[in-house]
């Protein structure tokens, strides 16, 4: 019996030198000031895709795309992952739907510990004309149904958003077929050039700072 559990013992300490040898590494630890959560607001589903409410998504897809990275289904949304410049962007579309966008973003900042500082939500704005992007580290909900709901999930208005103009061409009353409508043509040729700046914004957000991304795209 003594030899079966010396060998045994001895078992048990060299399961390390085994896992070096068969090439078993640990999991390796992102610093929280190196990771970011990428949030594009949107609703999940083919009819929506091409929306203008949904550019949220349609940014995340532009990104994800130029990084050759694909989304996969988790829990609350489609998740992708990549890396660059030393940094980790987890790029999240919620499948909540948009009023109830905050449940998925605070799920995820907490499943993966990113500091509310490296949050950034990608969203519409009818108050921008067609394009225009801009960066803010805080501010209201502007009435957007899926910012407020962030707000209310979060406890703050102090996280970073980052606005794509849609304009407000509509006639009264209007608004709602307004944002859940399709582009027009000539919005869909103008969305190819502001797609690829929206991804060097979010790019920069991660690697520069809010505030020399701020300086170098806000109104471009």
């Amino acid at each position: 019996m003594g030899c079966f559990f010396y060998f045994y013992a001895n078992l048990y300490q060299m399961l390390p030198f085994f896992g070096r040898i068969l090439g078993d590494k640990p999991k390796e630890e992102v610093a929280p000031m190196k990771k970011f959560l990428i949030v594009g607001l949107g609703n999940p589903g083919p009819k929506y895709y091409n929306t203008r409410h949904n550019i949220g998504f349609r940014i995340l897809d532009q990104l994800a795309t130029e990084e050759d990275v694909d989304f996969e289904t988790e829990k609350l949304g489609e998740v992708a992952r990549f890396r660059f410049k030393g940094r980790t962007f987890i790029l999240l579309k919620p499948s909540t739907f948009m009023n109830l966008s905050g449940k998925a973003v605070n799920y995820w900042l907490q499943k993966e510990k990113i500091l509310l500082e490296n949050l950034l939500v990608v969203t519409d704005d009818l108050n921008l004309p067609f394009g225009t992007l801009r960066l803010k580290g805080k501010g209201s909900d502007g009435g957007h149904n899926g910012l407020k709901d962030i707000q209310a999930q979060l406890g703050t208005t102090k996280y970073n958003r980052f606005r794509f103009g849609i304009s407000d061409e509509f006639s009264r009353g209007r608004q709602i077929d307004y944002v859940l409508g399709e582009w027009d043509s000539e919005e869909e040729e103008g969305l190819k050039e502001r797609l690829k700046k929206s991804t060097e914004l979010i790019r920069s957000f991660g690697t520069a700072g809010l505030d020399h991304t701020m300086s170098a795209f806000n109104g471009k």
